[in-house]
């Protein structure tokens, strides 16, 4: 993350919902991941594990982005930043998408990050027409 984030860009309500999402998807994995460690009889492990740590990886560079587009002067690399973030969110709702076919109880919780991640795509799109 950043070293030092202005108070200004922390209460942003883009940022906010991308800290939420990172705290969403956090507890997310880790109740995820209680149910698909385990190992299947032939000792393959269950590839749905991955997708649960990689929502975890996706938001936390959700606001990161978000940060460095506001700060960012120059418009091109600013675009970079914005599409950035619109490809994190892309494939953290696929990946929910993913995890909802998992073995798991803890996919009860993925239409929660759902529906944090919609409102999330309606605030980048009002953000997106403020820089």
């Amino acid at each position: 993350m950043l070293r030092h984030i202005p108070t200004h860009l922390s209460e942003l309500p883009i940022y906010k919902q991308a800290m939420q999402i990172f705290i969403l998807s956090r507890s997310i994995s880790t109740y995820l991941n209680q149910d698909l460690a385990y190992l299947h009889d032939d000792g393959s492990e269950d590839s749905n594990i991955y997708f649960s740590g990689d929502i975890v990886q996706q938001s936390v560079s959700l606001a990161p982005e978000i940060i460095n587009a506001e700060l960012e002067r120059a418009t091109d690399k600013k675009h970079i930043h914005i599409a950035s973030v619109r490809q994190l969110t892309n494939r953290l709702y696929k990946n929910c998408k993913r995890l909802e076919k998992s073995n798991s109880n803890g996919k009860d919780y993925i239409p929660i990050l759902q529906k944090e991640l919609r409102t999330f795509r309606k605030l980048q799109n009002s953000w997106m027409l403020t820089l």
